[in-house]
């Protein structure tokens, strides 16, 4: 088995630029592979971290509501994320959020002590030194810019034209899903239009203010979650992500212009639909990217002790969002290939947003499934 890898090493951008949480499954839509994977997933983390000495906290998270119509949509929440099955989960009051975030203020809470963190590049890493031990390969530096049918297979090319022969492949090409389906033969949608989340850093005085995790009820009038407390492994604590539109698909600032990626989007009928359901939303999150301090009042919606003078600019990831004709962002995993000839020896992972760290080894399990079932092949 061999991995194609573009970049030097491995998990240079989702992977490398991610939050770090271990999801426990709350958010995500009941019945949906989101969900399940998730929760599977996360269990499945927890193992492997133990078995391989890979350092993780369970820090945990609080879900928090600061008001009755907050306290609603955290009820909605309750029921969906009992119905995923996710492991250990309190309701506590106020009283309850102080005694595991003194520094924090709501109403009520959703209290997930399986939340956990943990360094997903160095778990990645991990992954590709288990993969090499039993055998694998892995070609870094090989950026696949053509697939051709063969007898018996499917020639890859890299973009400085070295081959790769093989009878079937998995395509997990996150930015990129969407060109490498089309390379293949297969169906050019969901687009993949990037969006990048930046994070602002908390002070390390107000870290200190911080135990685990706090994140917002969210707000179902809105595509992505909003602000929220995020400690790392190395004791920092980040903020937010805000999501704003990369002009670029690795376009982790601003200054990163890239025409090709920018045009695709501009001329994607479901960007304008996505834009008009959202634009104040949008317009939103491009002034809080500029001005920073605008984010400040949210924060302390929840610690009131952050002031202005605590936050600085912090890091940024872009996130492959997956978008369809009608401006919808695809909610869940999707796996697809062609019916016939080169697309029928190709199956693409579509579509891997967060928590896809969380849920990489149920995935991997799920995808080697597929592969025995639509190949014939038997990899276990």
């Amino acid at each position: 088995v061999g991995l194609l890898e573009k970049e030097t090493e491995l998990a240079t951008h989702q992977t490398g630029h991610n939050s770090g949480v271990i999801h426990a499954g709350i958010y995500y839509k009941p019945g949906s592979v989101m969900a399940k994977l998730c929760v599977e997933g996360m269990q499945a983390t927890y193992s492997y971290c133990d078995q391989h000495n890979i350092p993780y906290k369970k820090v945990g998270k609080l879900v928090v509501a600061t008001n009755d119509l907050e306290e609603k949509r955290l009820m909605d929440l309750w029921e969906r994320a009992n119905q995923n099955g996710v492991p250990g989960l309190e309701l506590v009051d106020a009283k309850g959020i102080k005694e595991r975030e003194p520094a924090c203020v709501g109403t009520k809470a959703i209290w997930s002590p399986h939340t956990g963190i943990v360094d997903w590049a160095r778990v990645a890493r991990h992954y590709g030194t288990v993969f090499q031990s039993r055998g694998g390969i892995i070609h870094k530096s090989f950026e696949a810019t053509e697939f051709t049918e063969i007898d018996g297979g499917v020639k890859i090319t890299s973009s400085k034209g070295v081959e790769v022969r093989c009878k079937h492949v998995i395509a997990c090409t996150g930015l990129y899903s969407d060109r490498t389906a089309k390379l293949t033969g297969c169906h050019a949608e969901p687009k993949i239009v990037p969006f990048r989340g930046e994070y602002l850093l908390l002070s390390k005085e107000k870290s200190k203010l911080i135990n685990g995790n706090i994140y917002p009820v969210p707000d179902p009038r809105f595509p992505f979650l909003g602000v929220h407390f995020t400690p790392r492994m190395d004791g920092e604590v980040w903020l937010g992500p805000n999501a704003v539109l990369a002009f670029a698909r690795e376009g982790y600032s601003w200054s990163k212009f890239n025409l090709k990626d920018l045009a695709e989007v501009l001329v994607y009928p479901g960007f304008y639909r996505l834009a008009g359901k959202y634009l104040g939303y949008g317009l939103d999150q491009m002034l809080g990217s500029i001005f920073i301090r605008r984010a400040v009042k949210e924060l302390q919606k929840y610690v009131p002790e952050v002031e202005a003078s605590d936050i600085s600019r912090g890091p940024a990831g872009v996130r492959a969002q997956a978008m369809n004709t009608d401006g919808d962002l695809v909610g869940d995993f999707i796996f697809s290939s062609g019916d016939s000839g080169l697309g029928a020896r190709v199956l693409h992972c579509r579509n891997a947003p967060s928590p896809a760290a969380t849920s990489s080894l149920a995935i991997a399990k799920m995808v080697v499934d597929k592969m025995e079932q639509q190949f014939n092949l038997k990899l276990n």
